[in-house]
């Protein structure tokens, strides 16, 4: 009677939103864990949407549910997998697997850049960290997407603030050129000072301009500031756009080359023992 009247809107058997079906991302998912019993939770591309790593993309919603447990419903992807309870968080209420077990579970659907890509966004967002990641391959390391993940982590999944930083950073490093900094912290004339990749024994910093961050005034005049301060204590700061990495990388790595060589810098080999003066980090922008 009352889904007559308009007073219920079914969404799956036996849950109903009530007085109109426009949900929230939220209410959808919380009635998809309705849907699939008391033991389920949000996992795969719907716990990283929940979890802030991927937005959402409207896709059906991932669910784990016991082994054995559960049925087909239209709408939601249905995964059944041992859940281990330390693999599984309340956030707003909802059930949903932590952020290392939701990394790894998607692991084995992504491309190797497009996993690198969010495992290192993931970290610069601190929602996850290096141990985490490792300590769950330890405890689920014969799952389909582990080696995936292993290799990511093997490569060095730095946190980069951004695709254009993380593109210049593969570029550099693909190309042989000992790997920089990525977001270090200098403490220059009383100020933080974060170039976005630096090579610290040499002096050489790398700023990624992008017309997203780097258009306003304000912004500008920053960007200007923390230049002049670092070349006023002795670095050589490149600037690199988004055009430059992508469509001109050879002139881009000759850049690079040559300002590290101007420094005494063997291109390609291992970095000497850094130079006092600042802590390496990074931080959420």
């Amino acid at each position: 009677m009352r889904v007559a009247r308009g007073h219920l809107h079914p969404l799956y058997r036996g849950v109903y939103a009530v007085g109109h079906d426009a949900l929230t991302q939220t209410g959808r998912f919380t009635a998809a864990l309705l849907a699939c019993g008391v033991d389920a939770a949000l996992s795969d591309h719907a716990a990283a949407a929940h979890l802030g790593i991927l937005p959402w993309e409207g896709r059906d919603i991932d669910v784990i549910v016991p082994r054995g447990g559960g049925r087909k419903i239209d709408g939601i992807r249905a995964h059944r997998r041992r859940l281990d309870p330390r693999d599984v968080w309340v956030r707003d209420e909802i059930r949903v697997t932590c952020p290392a077990r939701t990394i790894l579970d998607i692991a084995a659907t992504m491309a190797p850049k497009a996993l690198r890509r969010m495992v290192r966004q993931a970290q610069a967002d601190h929602h996850v960290n290096v141990r985490q990641l490792l300590e769950i391959l330890g405890r689920c390391g014969g799952q389909r997407g582990a080696a995936k993940l292993r290799a990511v982590i093997a490569d060095g999944p730095a946190p980069t603030r951004s695709l254009h930083e993380d593109h210049a950073l593969d570029l550099i490093v693909h190309a042989g050129i000992e790997r920089p900094e990525v977001n270090p912290r200098l403490r220059l004339e009383n100020r933080p000072i974060e170039p976005d990749l630096l090579w610290r024994a040499w002096r050489v910093a790398i700023e990624c301009d992008s017309r997203r961050w780097h258009s306003d005034p304000l912004t500008r005049q920053d960007d200007a500031d923390k230049q002049a301060i670092l070349e006023a204590h002795g670095y050589r700061v490149l600037r690199i756009t988004w055009h430059q990495v992508l469509a001109r990388p050879q002139q881009t790595l000759a850049r690079i080359r040559a300002a590290l060589a101007d420094r005494g810098a063997p291109v390609g080999q291992r970095r000497p023992p850094p130079l006092s003066g600042g802590r390496s980090g990074s931080r959420k922008a």
